[in-house]
């Protein structure tokens, strides 16, 4: 797997995560509560806080249906959803992006359209491309152009589509391509989630790092997105609030501080309990392996110059004297001096 670099964060197998809060549109609208969220990312150990740029009307025509759970939120239209919360412009991106800076986490926002690449272009490490968007040929080429890394989700696609979309960025002079895992459920049963398709992307594409964009409700352990790092996600997305009780728009399937701390909690227990792979013998194990495992030991008493045979010796710890690896070798030798019952059997004590 080649090396990649999302803002500070170098990406490498056995590594912790880069984290994405992806607090989206949850500000809704309120630019300090936007910087709230970004300062509870931190908090619970993000890499970065990611947003959503786009206009209503250049996102999505006004008969644009519903593809969410609407009993949790009930807005039919999409473009009526997105007309509540395309508060923000480039004035507002760019506090945020101050905002992330001052905090030392990094800044992300998805773009849906040709002005919110452009604008956000200098204030991103790299560029977030939506699950929706990975057939969007020219938004994809516009992306590319600026070469930078991109994070692609590919939820609801095939694997031709997955292809023709890291065809046109790399040709397009992407610098790198991430592809994430995602399914398209808002939110996702625990049933679609097929945590194993992060493997079937990863020996689909060897040369790419893989990661997994979490739409699933998060459950107390955050056992899901552990599950995934596990599985070879080195990038983790998921949806971000501070208050999971909030209704509708993305706050009922989004992870809170409390979430994303127990999550982090989990990577580095996880972290310290994987070690290598490599197996060998720790230098801690040491005194166990001396004490603990058996020598060939004398079972009755013997005169100097008896032939030992099978029943004369048996086998017990501590591993002081002979081996019983060398169990076959010490029958038929003679004992070169009277030895006591219970006597570890050293090579100077056979003849």
């Amino acid at each position: 797997m080649p090396q990649v670099t999302l803002g500070s964060h170098v990406l490498a197998p056995g590594c912790r995560p880069y984290v994405i809060a992806e607090i989206g549109v949850n500000h809704e609208g309120n630019l300090e509560l936007a910087k709230r969220l970004i300062s509870l990312a931190k908090q619970g150990g993000a890499n970065a806080a990611k947003f959503q740029s786009y206009k209503a009307d250049r996102i999505a025509s006004k008969y644009s249906p519903a593809y969410w759970d609407t009993a949790k939120e009930p807005t039919e239209s999409q473009f009526a959803l997105f007309k509540k919360y395309d508060k923000f412009g480039a004035e507002e991106f760019r506090a945020l992006a101050d905002c992330c800076r001052e905090m030392q986490i990094d800044f992300i926002s998805t773009p849906f359209d040709a002005d919110a690449v452009e604008f956000l272009d200098p204030l991103v490490p790299f560029f977030k491309v939506a699950s929706a968007d990975l057939n969007n040929v020219p938004l994809l080429r516009q992306i590319a152009g600026k070469h930078k890394p991109v994070v692609l989700s590919t939820g609801a696609s095939t694997l031709d589509e997955i292809h023709t979309a890291v065809d046109t960025l790399t040709q397009a002079g992407a610098k790198d391509v991430v592809l994430l895992h995602c399914v398209l459920n808002y939110p996702c049963p625990n049933r679609n989630a097929h945590l194993n398709m992060i493997k079937g992307l990863r020996r689909a594409y060897p040369d790419n790092v893989v990661g997994y964009s979490d739409h699933t409700l998060p459950d107390e352990r955050m056992l899901v997105l552990t599950a995934a790092w596990l599985n070879g996600a080195l990038v983790l997305e998921k949806h971000f609030t501070h208050d999971k009780t909030l209704p509708g728009n993305d706050h009922y399937h989004a992870m809170d501080v409390h979430d994303l701390r127990k999550f982090t909690e989990n990577v580095a227990l996880l972290e310290e309990v994987m070690g290598q792979e490599h197996k060998m013998v720790l230098r801690d194990e040491a005194l166990a392996r001396e004490h603990a495992r058996r020598s060939i030991v004398t079972d009755r008493t013997l005169k100097a110059g008896h032939v030992i045979a099978e029943r004369d010796i048996t086998c017990k710890r501590p591993a002081h004297g002979i081996s019983p690896l060398f169990w076959d070798q010490v029958i038929g030798r003679q004992a070169r001096r009277d030895l006591d019952e219970d006597h570890v059997l050293q090579w100077e004590d056979l003849t």
